[in-house]
């Protein structure tokens, strides 16, 4: 078994005045190594074509997870659609990337733009097999997987961008590629370069897209650990046995609040060296303790961070506020949403009267809030992540 694992992120921009996109991703992991993704785009744009394309990315992305051919999804497919009254078809192409024990990616492609691989920094040309199922023209590849192999899927609302105003014939397949190249090594996460994609797209068509345009990444790295301490534990007795767990475990340690990071000062034997330097007023400066990765204060510096994560999440507008700030909550952003892949929190039960004032406002009244929506953000990202309560 490798250590290999896949980040994936997508945007999409709706057709200009569409309430709806017409453009759908869905994404079903089969155990812990193996995951489904499905990249569907609806004939036309609106309600009907993001019913089509729901349709048959949900449809596709259970099926294969349960182990049935493609034969049966696309059969299923067709008997499943609704008829356009208009223009008498059932019709909704997709793109699906198949990863099986994080060791071999299956792709398979049906009238959707080419998907794009990118291996070692330049883009590589994989083989493909025609199949005729049921008189669709499908492509399929198998390739087996490299660390930093980048994998871009894209509705037509992408190639399409900027036709006969920024360029006569749209923004190529050849362009796109010469566009992502340089980005495909340094780092970005599947989201940020999806986002990066998709605003391209956006501002090729003036900010008033002419389709639905979506960008599905799918990024293959190492694994990488991440263990954060927030809380003192309700029982005093329990921290040393809570700290000896929190820093046995490999991989970067973070510290939220003050009392916790006392606490993990004393276990150490190090001092807590507060900052001055306040990088933004709404939240608190950060400190350093010697063998501790970030030291930051607790509830008001997460908050911020959930705050982050649930825009990620959506349009990932406060990526230029976080991707490079030196504030506590911008690096833990950095660490969990970019570094990790693996989250272990350590969390304590102690009550801290001054988050019990009824006059602040609810989400700081219960840290506990705080972590289960800051796991179902991350769990949402893709992260494998633990919640250990003392």
């Amino acid at each position: 078994m490798n250590d290999l694992c896949a980040d994936i992120g997508w945007k999409s921009i709706n057709h200009y005045g569409e309430q709806l996109c017409g453009d759908h991703v869905d994404i079903v992991s089969e155990g812990e190594n193996s995951t489904v993704i499905v990249l569907a785009d609806g004939l036309g744009s609106g309600v009907k074509a993001s019913i089509l394309s729901t349709l048959t990315s949900k449809i596709i992305s259970t099926m294969m997870a349960e182990g049935l051919s493609l034969e049966d999804c696309v059969e299923t497919i067709a008997a499943t659609l609704p008829i356009c009254s208009v223009r008498g078809v059932a019709y909704s192409t997709f793109t699906i990337i198949h990863l099986i024990n994080n060791d071999v990616a299956e792709l398979i492609q049906y009238d959707n733009p080419k998907m794009i691989l990118f291996r070692d920094g330049a883009n590589y040309d994989y083989p493909t097999t025609e199949m005729n199922i049921g008189g669709k023209k499908i492509l399929r590849s198998t390739i087996k997987l490299r660390e930093d192999d980048v994998f871009v899927a894209m509705s037509d609302g992408c190639p399409h961008a900027g036709i006969g105003s920024a360029f006569n014939f749209g923004w190529k397949r050849e362009d796109i590629i010469e566009f992502l190249e340089p980005l495909s090594i340094v780092g970005y996460t599947a989201k940020n370069l999806s986002t990066v994609l998709v605003d391209e797209c956006n501002k090729l068509y003036g900010g008033q897209p002419g389709d639905d345009a979506t960008a599905c990444v799918v990024r293959i790295r190492h694994r990488e650990p991440m263990n954060i301490l927030f809380g003192p534990p309700s029982n005093r007795d329990d921290c040393n046995r809570m700290m000896s767990l929190f820093f046995s475990k490999e991989g970067k340690h973070i510290v939220c609040g003050g009392t916790t990071s006392s606490i993990a000062a004393k276990y150490l034997g190090k001092p807590v060296k507060a900052s001055l330097n306040f990088e933004r007023s709404d939240v608190p400066p950060i400190a350093e303790i010697e063998g501790v990765d970030l030291v930051t204060e607790g509830v008001i510096t997460v908050n911020k961070v959930l705050e982050y994560a649930r825009d990620y999440l959506e349009n990932n507008e406060s990526y230029e506020h976080w991707s490079f700030k030196r504030d506590g909550a911008s690096l833990i952003s950095r660490l969990l949403f970019e570094e990790a892949t693996d989250i272990n929190f350590y969390v304590g039960r102690a009550i801290n009267p001054a988050h019990q004032n009824p006059d602040l406002p609810i989400n700081f009244s219960i840290k506990m809030n705080l972590v289960e929506e800051l796991t179902k953000c991350l769990i949402k990202m893709g992260k494998r992540v633990k919640v250990s309560y003392f």
